[in-house]
């Protein structure tokens, strides 16, 4: 049986993904699509397995995400390894791709990026229940996620914990909630979330006895736009400690219940590999965690 992975075909499986199509694929690589094609079918038969979904864009299956993860590892290693030696095109800024929640993006993260030199960023922006998931489809080297459990071929290392308020704005308050018990209220009043998958404000209604947050809801998909909304009075919201805490001093929102929170606990999955710039990454981004994060 062969198994050997021929690194032609594996590149060029890399290229179909990240180009979304094989004719854009061709001529990335500088080939006719019909290479491209019998490249990737010719990686098929070896392995066995179908590895991409002939849709538009392209999109890798379960195998061959595997393999896609496989070819940005060797990407990296190739670099570096150029990088150690001197070669032609050492000098190009290394560039590391991480999925980053968005708030952590608004809040804590992007302090840790600029003490990086050389390095260039393409940051992906998902929930931190998701992150992990562009992890194992081989898309980033990196993720700031919720999940503890590592992604095959990954490391994981515990950031701390992101504090979430639940707080609403003061005429909200008192038009909507006073008076009345605040899991009966939560459940019937306006609700802000980021977007569709958006649970957590149902989750925190859930932890108080209810069964989810209102049907009103205005779904606002950016981490400031979020806590502009709260603080606009269009809604209650769960927000980060650091985004609410200024606003609360203000008087422009107000805590629905001192004694309840929600805390995330927040993880640095990325790629077991020997690379200075992912190893270099981690450092930073551990280090400022450690400052803006709960232990």
């Amino acid at each position: 049986m062969m198994t050997e992975l021929p690194l032609e075909q594996v590149r060029t499986l890399l290229a179909v993904v990240d180009e979304g199509t094989f004719d854009a694929a061709a001529a990335a690589l500088h080939v006719t699509p019909s290479a491209v094609s019998q490249r990737v079918k010719a990686l098929e038969q070896r392995t066995g397995r179908v590895l991409l979904q002939r849709t538009k864009p392209v999109r890798p299956t379960e195998s061959g995400a595997v393999l896609v993860r496989f070819a940005r590892q060797l990407a990296r290693l190739e670099r570096d390894a150029r990088g150690e030696l001197g070669l032609s095109g050492a000098g190009e800024p290394t560039r590391v791709s991480v999925a980053v929640n968005a708030d952590s993006l608004a809040t804590w993260f992007l302090p840790a990026l600029p003490r990086l030199a050389g390095i260039c960023f393409e940051l992906h922006r998902e929930d931190e229940d998701h992150t992990a998931a562009l992890l194992r489809e081989g898309l980033v080297m990196a993720a700031v996620t919720s999940s503890a459990e590592p992604v095959p071929g990954c490391t994981v290392r515990p950031l701390g914990r992101m504090r979430y308020l639940p707080v609403a704005a003061p005429e909200f308050t008192r038009d909507r909630l006073d008076g009345r018990p605040l899991r009966d209220a939560l459940s019937e009043a306006p609700v802000v979330a980021f977007d569709r998958k958006d649970d957590f404000q149902d989750g925190y209604v859930r932890r108080l006895g209810g069964v989810s947050a209102g049907s009103s809801r205005h779904l606002v998909p950016t981490s400031e736009g979020f806590v502009a909304a709260v603080a606009a009075g269009l809604g209650w919201g769960m927000v980060p400690e650091a985004q609410a805490c200024p606003l609360l001093d203000e008087g422009r929102l107000v805590l629905l219940d001192p004694r309840e929170w929600v805390d995330v606990t927040l993880n640095w999955q990325q790629w077991r590999l020997d690379s200075p710039a992912l190893a270099a990454l981690a450092d930073a981004v551990a280090e400022t965690a450690a400052r803006a994060l709960r232990r």
